[in-house]
């Protein structure tokens, strides 16, 4: 990794080609926060870096691919060697970028089917925040339709706490009609929601 110093010991090259590849292909800036986040392993440090600058697909998606390859070479080593924990605490850092700043429902399927994998419910919760904050419900829909059936609950989960108004107006999307339904109806029949009720009422009639 570039700059490094007595308090960032780690070098890229220690993770191998596939991680070096995808490395090099960020952008300066990201590359930089993502150092931030090795050397202090802080969550609010790279919130508050992450604030006042605009959403970055590009960067997003480097950071999904950097965390792919991050994961397999932590995999793929002795749980006890050094460079498969610093590949792990690497991995982790990338994931909690990610977490702060993607408007991805892709990106978001996995973070979900990461910390499922290693039973982080609490991981899970706060991706669920996440989602609830950053995605449009059409967005929330398309992760409710996923075939991993994890993404899929949670995706229903969040647009559950939706407010009805917004569902309502999903009702006459083509695509994103049948999940707006099941989700309304559960408001209803769960929550004992009027609101919902009224949503499905009125587009019945309609």
């Amino acid at each position: 990794m570039e700059n490094t110093s007595a308090k960032h010991p780690v070098m890229i090259e220690d993770f191998g080609p596939r991680v070096i590849s995808v490395w090099n292909e960020l952008r300066p800036a990201t590359r930089h926060l993502l150092e931030r986040a090795w050397q202090s392993t802080a969550t609010p440090t790279v919130t508050e870096a992450k604030r006042s600058v605009p959403y970055d697909p590009r960067a997003d998606r480097g950071l999904s691919q950097l965390l792919v390859a991050l994961d397999e070479r932590a995999a793929g080593s002795d749980s006890a060697d050094d460079q498969a924990r610093n590949a792990r605490r690497f991995a982790d850092a990338c994931a909690n970028m990610l977490i702060q700043q993607t408007q991805s429902a892709e990106v978001f399927a996995q973070l979900i089917q990461r910390a499922h994998g290693r039973q982080d419910y609490a991981r899970l919760d706060e991706v669920a925040d996440a989602m609830a904050r950053r995605l449009a419900p059409s967005e929330l829909c398309e992760l409710a339709r996923a075939n991993n059936v994890v993404v899929r609950a949670l995706g229903h989960e969040v647009l559950a706490q939706a407010p009805a108004s917004l569902l309502r107006a999903l009702l006459h999307d083509p695509v994103d009609a049948d999940v707006a339904r099941q989700v309304l109806e559960r408001q209803a029949m769960e929550f004992g929601s009027e609101e919902a009720r009224r949503a499905l009422r009125e587009f019945d009639e309609f």
